[in-house]
């Protein structure tokens, strides 16, 4: 039960990290790349676009 309950956490997140990424003011080709990594990477692509991902415009 607390993997599918941590599973959840980490959707909810990355789902954040994207919606985010598509509302920054970073190119095309970046925010595919970054939202490919969230989406290959969950749990990884989401610290790594915390650290060092695009900003809100």
């Amino acid at each position: 039960m607390l993997e599918g309950i941590g599973g959840l956490i980490v959707l909810v997140l990355d789902i954040f990290a994207i919606i985010s990424i598509l509302g920054s003011g970073a190119s095309t080709g970046s925010k595919v790349i970054w939202v490919l990594l969230i989406l290959l990477l969950p749990l990884l692509g989401f610290i790594i676009w915390l650290i060092a991902g695009p900003k809100k415009a």
